[in-house]
């Protein structure tokens, strides 16, 4: 297959370079990092920990898609704000049979990619339980692997679907196909909006966020928020006790730190707008109120003001 991943920061460069280490594949790597790119040219990309330790040499990478033309797939592995200039391009490039995969922590890609092209060929990812992040330019470290979920944007269990799915598979990860992604994108959102911001805001692990009673109300009172946005959408939960899901959750990673901390440590705006911001503005939209989600949200955003 020819694969484009576009936005090879931490987990788009694991995803580039585990695709492009099968030679099968001509995978273009494309972002906005000159130097990034320039190192994966010059010297091939390198990518050491939980998905074993590897040279790549074969990736083709560029900071202009339209170097690539067409591809069979395209995997959408920019932070939510950059989705959209993501789908814009790709629009330009992609011809019927092309499938997008996108893969982004919080809500709205879909909505993105709609404005640019039609969804017909779009499936949705969750990436579970994966830990990255950029040693230098051309240097990913991969902390964590889990799982990679994929799903139609409609729903339901297809041909095309079962077959890109094997197609993950073939080159190391573990992937699954999923009847309902929505239940699992709510899920891994509830998880987000719980120690995103309040990790932010309080400069502290999982762990440490958990630990001290304040600061988790203040985290649960987020949860809780989001689990009654979701029962409006009619998001079929697979649990009734969202304070035991996200407790669960953080227990079992409490040295973590969101890549929303890791952004603000490196200076660097963070999807704020598309987690907790995305769930004030779904409670306006549904009538219900969202405080603590709000709150976080206007704390972030005056951080980041100051960057």
């Amino acid at each position: 297959m020819k694969i484009m991943v576009y936005g090879t920061g931490a987990m788009g460069s694991i995803y580039a370079g585990l695709f492009a280490d099968n030679t099968q594949h001509e995978v273009w790597a494309v972002d906005i990092w000159q130097d990034h790119i320039n190192a994966i040219n010059d010297q091939g990309l390198r990518v050491e920990g939980a998905s074993g330790d590897r040279l790549i040499k074969t990736i083709h990478a560029t900071t202009k898609a339209s170097e690539a033309g067409a591809c069979d797939l395209y995997i959408i592995a920019t932070k939510a704000s950059g989705v959209a200039a993501a789908a814009k391009e790709i629009a330009t490039l992609m011809d019927d049979n092309s499938l997008v995969v996108t893969i982004q922590n919080g809500l709205g890609a879909a909505e993105r990619i709609a404005e640019h092209m039609p969804t017909d060929n779009v499936l949705l990812g969750v990436a579970q339980g994966f830990g990255a992040t950029m040693r230098s330019p051309g240097h990913v470290y991969h902390s964590s692997m889990s799982l990679i979920r994929l799903g139609e944007l409609q729903g339901g269990i297809t041909d095309r679907l079962n077959n890109i799915t094997v197609v993950w598979q073939t080159v190391g990860f573990e992937a699954q196909a999923y009847e309902d992604i929505q239940q699992l994108i709510w899920e891994k959102y509830i998880c987000n909006v719980t120690f995103s911001a309040p990790c932010t805001a309080f400069d502290c692990t999982l762990g440490e966020l958990m630990a001290d009673s304040q600061k988790w109300k203040i985290a649960l009172g987020c949860a809780e928020e989001v689990y009654r946005l979701g029962q409006k959408k009619e998001i079929n939960f697979s649990f009734a006790d969202p304070v035991a899901y996200v407790t669960k959750f953080g227990n079992a990673m409490p040295d973590a730190r969101p890549s929303m901390l890791l952004d603000h440590h490196a200076k660097r705006k963070s999807e704020i707008d598309a987690i907790n911001g995305m769930a004030a503005e779904l409670g306006q939209s549904l009538g219900i109120a969202t405080p603590y989600n709000e709150t976080l949200t206007a704390i972030i955003h005056n951080i980041e003001n100051t960057f």
